[in-house]
């Protein structure tokens, strides 16, 4: 019986982001993008701009998706390492706010959600999916290489670092958040992208164990939106880097871009927005 309601339910939520792919990874993120920009910039009243409830429900949003794209590999041991990596999210970021290690001082200049002491409670939402969306294009990219461990787990990693060269300009231009010392890379120290070299690698060495990169591989030749949450990332942050004129993010964010077409995973459907081109099969 629960694996019934589950599974209903699992083809209940790729029915939903099936049909309005173009709304989820295209418009949602465009009407963010606008609303942050206008936010910053004073044009919304308090209440509104930045409201940790919005942020946390449109971020909830944009991962449509990604949950309906790995739904079907969540089984006991993904779960339990999961919660794991979600623990060890929570660790290494009030170790940061409250050390200054691994990322360099910094501080939150926005309120992302309930915070408890000094880390967002919504902290997984907004990193693990980061990292599974470099997870997912690596593997994407890589294909039957991808077997090697050698070459996808750098491989993501790297795409990792690549992600966040494109979120922090962003979040640090909006006041997210900020580096006490500042930084070359728009206010950002070098010791924040060696933060998330280690933190990275440990988020992707754990998902390689929690999921099996063959059974993955499988899904993403199944489910053509299992990169839209990407999609959507790089329209936001990619917008949000624009209007701020950060030409090296907007660089990174072109490249995500290239490697998102070149795994040619984008068929019309998202286009026209007909919610045809979601999962080819599922059982």
């Amino acid at each position: 019986m629960a694996d019934a309601r589950r599974t209903a339910a699992q083809a209940r939520l790729e029915t939903v982001v099936a049909e309005n792919r173009f709304g989820i990874a295209v418009l949602a993120p465009l009407i963010g993008a606008a609303s942050l920009l206008a936010g910053a910039r004073g044009f919304l009243p308090a209440w509104l701009a930045f409201s940790p409830a919005l942020l946390v429900f449109g971020t909830a949003m944009l991962r449509f998706p990604l949950a309906a794209a790995i739904g079907p590999e969540l089984d006991r041991r993904a779960l339990a390492v999961l919660a794991a990596l979600c623990g060890y999210t929570y660790l290494i970021e009030h170790v940061g706010v409250t050390t200054g290690w691994p990322y360099g001082a910094f501080s939150y200049g926005v309120e992302l959600g309930p915070m408890v002491a000094g880390v967002p409670l919504a902290l997984p939402l907004f990193f693990l999916p980061l990292v599974l969306n470099a997870y997912f294009l690596a593997l994407a990219l890589l294909g039957e290489r991808a077997r090697a461990p050698h070459l996808r787990l750098p491989a993501a990693v790297g795409l990792v670092l690549l992600v966040d060269c494109v979120l922090d300009p962003g979040a640090v231009a909006l006041g997210f958040w900020s580096y006490a010392d500042g930084g070359l890379y728009y206010g950002i120290p070098l010791s924040n992208y060696l933060g998330w070299a280690l933190s990275g690698s440990v988020a992707v060495v754990t998902l390689d164990v929690a999921f099996d990169h063959r059974a993955l591989r499988a899904r993403l030749d199944a489910c053509s939106f299992a990169l839209d949450d990407l999609v959507s990332f790089v329209v936001l942050w990619g917008l949000v880097n624009l209007a701020y004129a950060n030409w090296v993010p907007v660089l990174c964010t072109a490249a995500l871009v290239c490697g998102l077409l070149a795994t040619d995973r984008f068929d019309l459907a998202l286009a026209r927005g007909d919610g045809e081109g979601g999962v080819r099969e599922w059982g």
